[in-house]
């Protein structure tokens, strides 16, 4: 069992031995993700990614990230809806960034959501450094068709997407695309266009 994922997660697998899997990630989605695919790559047909990465902290994070980590800790007022809602392009439907504060009633209900942004690492010696980069080491060599669908407007995680490229072998050929109009949550601003772009490349892979 690979050292860098909790024998939690291997063992669901290995239980529902899910096999030919499409993944996609974005966010957290692929801090968490990718660490999935590595720990068990043969279980994935294909994978998708969208404004996301797994950094092991030797390249500095952009500003836009620093200022984030700092705001979630510091602030006293943590809006998880206008938030999200500020990560988007498009303004969000009240009804939706309600749904999104809707788990957090009060700031008590909030430290996971305010420690995540630190748990990504942003040095060679953050906690999540090892397990990062013996990830890595077997991403070097997934050849499986893996396809990048950043988005053009997101501060955050822009760039991120040449890593993936330059060093995942099933990057190689593919298709990939950056989604106009589309800020962090691309899902929110153009989900459709996304599910598109997931769809066509499982009918294509």
């Amino acid at each position: 069992m690979p050292s860098f994922l909790s024998p939690s997660c291997t063992s669901a697998f290995g239980a529902l031995d899910l096999r030919d899997i499409t993944f996609f990630g974005q966010d957290w989605g692929g801090l968490v993700g990718l660490r999935l695919v590595a720990a068990e790559p043969n279980r994935f047909a294909r994978v998708v990614v969208a404004n996301t990465g797994l950094p092991t902290g030797e390249r500095r994070p952009t500003e836009a990230f620093l200022a984030w980590q700092k705001f979630a800790l510091e602030t006293t007022d943590f809006p998880v809806g206008r938030i999200v809602s500020g990560g988007c392009a498009s303004k969000l439907d009240e009804a939706v960034i309600a749904a999104y504060d809707a788990p957090f009633p009060g700031e008590e209900y909030k430290t996971a959501a305010r420690t995540m942004p630190s748990l990504v690492p942003t040095s060679a010696d953050d906690p999540a450094h090892d397990a990062n980069t013996k990830a890595w080491e077997v991403l070097r060599t997934f050849d499986r068709p893996f396809l990048c669908a950043f988005s053009d407007g997101d501060p955050i995680t822009k760039g991120a997407d040449r890593t993936l490229l330059e060093r995942i072998p099933g990057t190689s050929g593919q298709a990939h695309t950056t989604i106009e109009g589309g800020g962090h949550f691309l899902q929110e601003d153009k989900g459709p266009e996304l599910a598109r772009v997931i769809t066509d490349f499982i009918a294509a892979t």
